[in-house]
């Protein structure tokens, strides 16, 4: 019966297949992976179902009379000086400060991977302006440059996610650059070449899947970083305008209450430190999984 199905397989679908079903097992060797996980999940699940059940006005609407109220049943995690539920901030800063990390992953991996694959693969002159203009940006300290690129555009969404990017695609470049100059001289890039294949389809198809399993890693590991720059960022009063929640103003907004309502900074720290160490397990997983050297 098994034999029937790998037949009816593709022989490339069957061997992908057979790829994630490896990766997948020593993904789950690891247990702080796993855990890193399922924690994810959970506050994925969190902060996406939410919404669902905790309305935004719960987040910012003012209600001085249970200002700062400590946890209870009506109110798990307290309310903040304003009288607002800390659990509906929590939450719906949550799908601020991850959505923005994300997506600045995402963009930044996507420009520098491509940068990086055109530096490495055409050289010269290409690669000399490329990785000169790199070394500019990488002169500035990354949260330096974050700062002055939102106080320069203003403190939003967009801007945020630009400054982000900005900030973060450099490493992608050098990292994809040194992969493409290892695989350029691949045998099978060297056919593709003489079949006529054209650069931008030997780096779509061939250098940029084969760069992958070093990218997801690198990826992984930046929305943790990104996390904790966009945190920082809204502490400083550089993030999303209030009354909009966010994990670092909420931080910032506990300050004065430190001593007499610790809660308000507690819940948005401990959102902080989990999300950024669950990813991080994670990311250290994939780094074991994906690595063609590790041995059974």
């Amino acid at each position: 019966m098994m034999n029937l199905k790998r037949a009816a397989l593709p022989e490339g679908s069957f061997k992908r297949q057979s790829q994630a079903k490896e990766i997948w097992r020593r993904f789950r060797k690891s247990k702080g992976a796993v855990i890193g996980l399922v924690v994810l999940v959970l506050l994925a699940a969190a902060i996406l179902l939410g919404p669902v059940l905790i309305p935004y006005t719960s987040a910012t609407t003012q209600n001085f009379s249970v200002q700062l109220a400590k946890p209870s049943l009506e109110h798990p995690f307290g309310c903040d000086g304003y009288g607002r539920d800390i659990l509906a901030r929590v939450i719906h800063g949550g799908k601020t400060s991850v959505g923005i990390a994300v997506l600045a992953t995402i963009s930044s991996c996507v420009f520098g991977s491509m940068l990086g694959a055109v530096a490495g693969f055409f050289g010269g002159w290409t690669d000399t302006i490329i990785m000169r203009s790199l070394d500019i940006f990488m002169s500035v300290p990354d949260i330096l440059f974050t700062m002055a690129v939102v106080f320069a555009l203003g403190a939003n969404f967009v801007n945020l996610l630009i400054a982000l990017t900005l900030a973060y695609f450099t490493n992608y470049v050098r990292l994809v650059r040194a992969q493409v100059l290892t695989l350029s001289e691949a045998e099978y890039i060297e056919a593709a070449r003489a079949g006529g294949s054209s650069s931008l389809r030997i780096i779509l198809s061939h250098i940029i899947p084969n760069s992958v399993g070093v990218i997801i890693v690198n990826t992984t590991l930046n929305v943790a970083k990104i996390i904790l720059y966009e945190s920082t960022l809204s502490y400083l009063g550089l993030g999303m305008p209030p009354p909009a929640p966010e994990w670092g103003q909420m931080l910032a907004e506990a300050r004065e209450f430190m001593r007499n309502a610790p809660h308000l900074l507690i819940f948005p720290a401990v959102a902080i430190v989990l999300t950024a160490c669950a990813i991080n397990l994670v990311g250290d997983g994939l780094r074991d999984a994906l690595d063609p050297q590790l041995k059974s």
